[in-house]
């Protein structure tokens, strides 16, 4: 399990990268939780983009579990970023596709 906590920023990029660099293993595979995340910058939600996009390549399981804040999804949603699986994603997400 993954979990975002706090305000994840440019601060946290080399750290979140590495982990999830270390999910997208063959033969790995993670679950991110950002009920405790209270704001993702612009690097941490283009992180996790990109880890999406390669784990469907790839094949791994890379999925959201519990509730995706509302706090994260309106700014998401107000900055152009709705096409993002969890942006418009029910409460409580489980075992969906990040």
């Amino acid at each position: 399990m993954i979990r975002l906590e706090g305000e994840i920023g440019i601060a946290d990029a080399a750290r979140l990268k590495e982990v999830l660099l270390e999910a997208l293993r063959p033969g790995a595979g993670a679950r991110i939780a950002l009920e405790t995340a209270s704001s993702l910058d612009v690097t941490a939600v283009q992180l996790l983009w990109a880890a999406e996009r390669a784990a469907q390549a790839a094949g791994v399981p890379l999925a959201l579990e519990g509730t995706v804040p509302e706090k994260l999804r309106n700014p998401l949603r107000e900055a152009g970023f709705e096409r993002l699986p969890f942006v418009d994603a029910p409460e409580p997400v489980s075992g969906g596709r990040l």
